[in-house]
């Protein structure tokens, strides 16, 4: 049951920042709701080795380069879904990180409930 209010977190969260964001768009919520999933599901398989591989660069840049594998596996997603496309490069940057402003935002609005 977790699994599934983090991924309705997320896509709430995916909703709000497409309409922030004009180079990003989303179909609808359902879709919206398949690229949460869908990110989720690539953050934990693909981007840990890219990380590895990339390490060297990582730390010359102090971390900078964490932006582009971001960009890469928002890009990704992209790809697979149909209802879901980003215009450009810098657009993906905005999107990775106003995602994780806003997936934050929601996501201490539910820490918050929790408590009481």
């Amino acid at each position: 049951m977790n699994l599934i209010v983090k991924i309705l977190i997320s896509a709430l969260a995916v909703m709000v920042t497409q309409y922030i964001l004009p180079g990003v768009h989303v179909d609808d919520f359902m879709t919206g709701i398949w690229v949460a999933a869908l990110l989720g599901l690539l953050n934990a398989t693909i981007k840990p080795f890219l990380v590895i591989l990339t390490l060297p660069i990582t730390i010359v840049t102090l971390g900078f380069f964490l932006l582009v594998i971001n960009v890469f596996i928002i890009e990704l997603a992209a790809g697979f879904l149909d209802g879901f496309s980003v215009d450009g490069f810098w657009w993906a940057v905005l999107f990775s990180l106003l995602l994780s402003f806003v997936s934050s935002i929601f996501n201490s609005l539910d820490k918050k409930e929790e408590r009481y």
